[in-house]
């Protein structure tokens, strides 16, 4: 009975947070449907563009790499390569 109270609380606890979550419009382009679908599934878009002054091609790169190894996103090979690609063409340094 205790965790379901707990439960309820973080849930209402957490509801105003999701409320203020901004709706990110990213870039089109070739690779967005993959960049929306893949990382869009795990966090919010709006890293993508908290990221971007930082990151050029090889730290897009890096960072999808360290999403599917680090944090087993299950993101294939092919997928990995177009989604890398979206964020160096449109959101590097």
């Amino acid at each position: 009975m205790r965790t379901i109270v707990v439960a309820v609380i973080a849930a209402l606890v957490a509801l105003p947070a999701l409320a203020d979550e901004p709706t990110i419009q990213l870039k089109p382009g070739p690779g967005l449907d993959k960049v929306e679908g893949n990382c869009g599934a795990c966090h919010s878009l709006v890293y993508i563009q908290m990221n971007s002054p930082f990151l050029n091609a090889v730290g897009w790169n890096a960072e999808v790499t360290k999403m599917i190894k680090a944090f087993g996103a299950p993101i294939g090979d092919a997928d990995a390569k177009d989604i890398a690609a979206y964020l160096a063409a449109n959101y590097g340094t």
